[in-house]
């Protein structure tokens, strides 16, 4: 997503056949067998769970042109349409094409988030729908199959594969929202628990980062804009009062939430949520 990021933001971006050769190798260029970056020239088709081709892909001397249809098109076609709807489409339009010989539904994937991003409605870690696909392979799946049919059609009613992509962004932004409400009330409730032992506001974020992946000095350091002196003796009182604990020594030192402090979390926040 790197790469989509800043393309995201360059004023004098154009949509063209090298930006989605050039994400396509991005994603595809630990597989040289696989051509990253390379259009197919060869046939391909898409199997289903029952063993049987799915969809048959356009012939390959048909995708550098029927590419260029695709790229017109994110450049110039229905702008007017609601980005999440073009979006949408620009995901079945190139999943339906399949121009590669793998890879196709993560560039697919990849385009729509940066025709979402290119707009500014999303940040392309936010635009993505990559975790809800994950979580709905099989209803994925099955919509593409219901919408393409059998083999390259595009003249197919598509607000069945527009529908499902709405829903998707709506389960993500739902899940988002939840995600940011658990993490207030976990700070709220590590500023109360420092306070009541009264320690300084900063050890909050060394509490945080404790829960989250764990820590270690330089990182919290960084954070807290505190010395190493600071840093390791606030990490001793955490040690003291059970709230931490220490894997390592020295340079590789690194510091994780207790089994103490996962607990009284979780405890207030289940409350937050029932409340």
């Amino acid at each position: 997503m790197d790469h989509v990021g800043v393309m995201a933001l360059d004023p004098d971006f154009k949509w063209s056949d090298r930006v989605i050769l050039d994400l396509h190798f991005d994603a595809c260029y630990f597989q040289r067998d696989k051509s990253p970056g390379r259009w197919r020239t060869t046939p391909i088709s898409v199997t289903g769970s029952d063993g049987r081709a799915a969809y048959e892909g356009p012939d390959a001397s048909r995708v550098v042109e029927l590419m260029g249809e695709v790229v017109a098109w994110l450049e110039q076609g229905d702008l007017d349409t609601h980005v999440v709807v073009r979006a949408a489409m620009a995901h079945l339009h190139t999943v339906s094409v399949h121009p590669f010989r793998d890879g196709n539904g993560r560039i697919s994937r990849i385009v729509q988030s940066l025709v979402l991003a290119r707009e500014g409605l999303l940040s392309p870690e936010f635009a993505s729908i990559e975790e809800y696909l994950a979580n709905n392979t099989p209803e994925y799946y099955a919509v593409l199959q219901r919408v393409q049919g059998g083999s390259y059609s595009p003249e197919r009613d598509a607000s069945e594969w527009v529908a499902f992509c709405v829903e998707a962004h709506i389960s993500q932004a739902r899940r988002r929202l939840d995600q940011i409400a658990e993490a207030s009330s976990r700070w709220r409730y590590l500023e109360r628990l420092a306070a009541s032992r009264g320690w300084p506001d900063r050890l909050v974020i060394a509490l945080e980062q404790s829960l989250i992946g764990g820590t270690d000095r330089t990182k919290y350091e960084q954070e807290a804009e505190i010395s190493t002196a600071t840093a390791s003796n606030d990490f001793r009182r955490l040690l003291d009062a059970g709230l931490v604990t220490q894997v390592g020594r020295g340079r590789s030192t690194r510091y994780f939430a207790s089994e103490t402090l996962r607990s009284e979390v979780g405890e207030a926040v289940a409350y937050r949520e029932r409340t």
